[in-house]
């Protein structure tokens, strides 16, 4: 059985801070840094979703890390084809516009490609660190399966390279009939790890837990069971505790999916105050049993 890395997606959420998770000694970004890195292999970095981010804060991630820690980091929006504040661009990229978002085709040829290369460009201190794991492309749910959107996959994967980029789908159309072995078929030709998620059902954005390697290294998000999935409130939508007995379910099911890879990467993004830590935790000792 391959290794499986278990941790959350983020370790900043301001409700996280309140809950108490942290000890009063950790009272600075670099001290909670330190103190979760102890507790949890590896943590995944959604920040960089909102805002691309700067070599600097790479090299400190990095710097206040141990050595083997890795980080998932999670593709910039504009990267993606979701709405993009233009505030979030690099100031001297942002079109001039009266939007407040843009997509990838409001921004000339050349201000695009500068934003690809910036992004992965200020990753360095952590590829250099061998901290960096994947590249998290998490689509939209209007990202269905065509041939362009196929196509968008595979210049992910030749933009990266050679980073890993793994896949997350938002709509069922990947996974329709005979739609679900063609994706995982593409995916495998390109040696393109997929996101297996467990997420609420019967949404436009909802996708089955197919649980599947398509590389040598596979990922599995939890984003919990709200019955608010789609509240603008981020807390609302992720503010759900996973039960143990839930837990111990997936159990073999992830020492089975690790069975068909060398390396499983399980994120708990359920980021409500400390439910992602605690839910992680336990997971971590329901895979040890």
């Amino acid at each position: 059985m391959g290794e499986i890395l278990v941790g959350t997606a983020s370790w900043t959420d301001r409700t996280l801070l309140d809950s108490g998770w942290y000890p009063a000694s950790a009272d600075t970004p670099e001290r909670r840094l330190a103190y979760y890195a102890r507790q949890f292999p590896l943590v995944e970095v959604d920040a960089t979703y909102y805002s691309p981010p700067a070599e600097r804060t790479a090299r400190l991630w990095a710097d206040r890390t141990p050595p083997g820690f890795t980080f998932n980091v999670k593709a910039f929006s504009l990267l993606t084809g979701h709405p993009t504040r233009v505030s979030a661009l690099y100031k001297d990229l942002r079109p001039d516009t009266e939007k407040r978002t843009v997509y990838p085709g409001d921004l000339p040829a050349q201000a695009y490609e500068e934003v690809w290369t910036r992004f992965l460009s200020a990753l360095d201190p952590l590829v250099d660190a061998g901290k960096l794991g994947v590249l998290l492309f998490q689509f939209p749910p209007w990202f269905t399966i065509r041939r362009d959107n196929k196509q968008y996959l595979l210049e992910v994967a030749r933009r990266c390279a050679p980073l890993r980029p793994a896949v997350e789908f938002r709509h069922a159309s990947w996974f329709d009939g005979d739609n679900a072995a063609e994706t995982l078929d593409l995916l495998r030709a390109h040696d393109l790890p997929f996101v297996c998620v467990d997420m609420p059902q019967g949404h436009k954005s909802s996708v089955p837990p197919v649980l599947a390697a398509t590389a040598d290294l596979a990922v599995v998000r939890f984003h919990g069971h709200s019955d608010r999935w789609t509240s603008k409130d981020i807390h609302e939508k992720f503010g759900y505790d996973y039960s143990k007995r839930e837990l111990r379910d997936w159990a073999p099911k992830l020492r089975e999916l690790a069975g068909e890879t060398e390396r499983t990467h399980v994120l708990m993004n359920n980021c409500y105050r400390d439910n992602a830590q605690r839910n992680a935790r336990t997971l971590v000792d329901l895979l040890a049993d």
